[in-house]
């Protein structure tokens, strides 16, 4: 479990073909390295990784093909040029940020970004290649609500009405100190949905089974998978 507070920067490269080699600059190697231990947990821009072996500044994570196909850690072409990193929350510590868990839930990109006097207006969207963006991080967007952006915990300040995008303001500092103010419009980026609302989700459509209409196949009735939205909440008098 993570905080979305990021700790420093580092550099990605593979080692063979199922690990990677984090590398971190010497000026906050110590942020992430000091208390370090093997098996201990570090999300890589968003990705909760296991660390295997330490070096004086690096350490070394295995990956496995579901996460290189997953997320940007399997094709860094398209990516910031460096990641952002994150050690794991310990009893006790400080949560500025929100719960995020390190499983990614999609690939987005860098729309547009546009500064003013206190801030950056960043926007991101599906990407041309996203597969499933509308069930796997749509459909949680909540204006106000919270979203780890390459393990960035970010507060949306605003939502398309199709939910095919969303924009952050995002403080001097976080832009300065992650890999915000590396990314180029196009770049890819992971996206972690807050986890609250895949809970408060699958706890609403459960309770709702009964009240879908069914269909009779092969003679068992079948509750209908139907969309579970503001109308249908509100015509059931949730809303």
């Amino acid at each position: 479990m993570f905080t979305g507070l990021i700790q420093s920067l580092g550099s990605v490269d593979t080692v063979g073909r199922d690990r990677l080699q984090i590398l971190l600059d010497g000026r906050q190697a110590a942020s992430v390295l000091e208390d370090l231990a093997v098996g201990d947990s570090v999300a890589v821009d968003g990705v909760c990784l296991t660390v295997e072996t330490i070096s004086d500044r690096s350490f070394i994570a295995s990956v496995s093909p579901e996460t290189l196909n997953r997320t940007i850690l399997g094709d860094r072409r398209r990516a910031a040029k460096y990641a952002n990193l994150e050690t794991s929350l310990r009893a006790g510590s400080k949560i500025g940020g929100h719960f995020v868990t390190g499983h990614i839930d999609g690939i987005g990109c860098l729309l547009e970004s546009s500064s003013s006097n206190n801030s950056w207006l960043m926007r991101f969207g599906s990407p041309p290649e996203a597969n499933k963006w509308q069930e796997r991080i749509g459909q949680y967007l909540v204006a106000k609500g919270s979203i780890a952006v390459n393990g960035i915990s970010l507060t949306i300040a605003e939502i398309a009405g199709d939910r095919s995008w969303f924009s952050c303001a995002v403080i001097p500092h976080t832009y300065a100190e992650t890999n915000l103010c590396y990314l180029q419009s196009g770049d890819l980026v992971n996206l972690e949905s807050d986890i609250l609302g895949k809970y408060v989700e699958r706890a609403v459509r459960q309770n709702l089974q009964g009240l879908l209409p069914e269909t009779a196949i092969n003679g068992n009735a079948i509750a209908q998978q139907e969309d579970i939205g503001l109308n249908f909440l509100t015509e059931h008098g949730y809303l």
